[in-house]
């Protein structure tokens, strides 16, 4: 094996975390280096497809990086952006993904995940940037987060919603002015109006 393939694939993850086959083929490097790097212990395989450096340290939101580095048009939503916005004391045992009302729903077996459609400014208000694991992810912001959970309060839980909104004032994640707007794109400014009064 080249000695400097192997080190462009190695900078490669350290650049960006986790690698899939494609990204390596984009360099002119054959996926099959990964396999190899692999057998030699040098690398993870933490799933189907995607393979991390062998000594780095997973965060607590590795599956997220996952997850979004193979559905790059999805935006992480409801209770894995409020788990990691640090709004919810519950840990979702699946990445929830929003993506576009008319897209193809990716076919992926693992790692879990649970796809909402969204449509509109509903898809594409709120989303912010962040880096897991040398992955650019997309999220939604915590106000959006909170606005979402009212939205789909009969799927993730009344409780979860209000306990999210009054841990997202109390840790001054998101100003009001940001939650009524959210609240407003979502079309839930009549749903939270009493919340938002009587936490305030």
């Amino acid at each position: 094996m080249s000695k400097t393939k192997r080190e462009r694939v190695l900078e490669l993850l350290k650049e960006t975390g986790v690698l899939r086959p494609r990204d390596l083929k984009e360099v002119g490097i054959s996926g099959a280096y990964l396999n190899k790097l692999h057998a030699e212990g040098v690398l993870d395989r933490p799933s189907r497809g995607l393979y991390a450096l062998a000594d780095s340290e997973p965060s607590e939101h590795r599956t997220i990086a996952e997850v979004c580095k193979r559905v790059p048009h999805g935006v992480v939503c409801l209770l894995s952006a409020l788990r990691y916005h640090d709004l919810t004391t519950q840990a979702p045992f699946e990445v929830w993904l929003a993506i576009d009302q008319k897209a193809r729903l990716p076919s992926i077996d693992y790692p879990p995940m649970r796809f909402v459609r969204f449509s509109g400014e509903a898809l594409s208000f709120g989303i912010e940037k962040h880096d897991v694991d040398g992955v650019e992810v997309h999220i939604y912001s915590a106000a959006k987060t909170v606005a979402d959970c009212f939205k789909y309060r009969n799927k993730i839980g009344l409780d979860v919603a209000i306990e999210a909104l009054r841990d997202c004032l109390q840790q001054r994640t998101a100003t009001l002015d940001e939650l009524w707007a959210a609240a407003k794109v979502c079309r839930m400014s009549n749903v939270m109006r009493p919340y938002l009064e009587a936490v305030t």
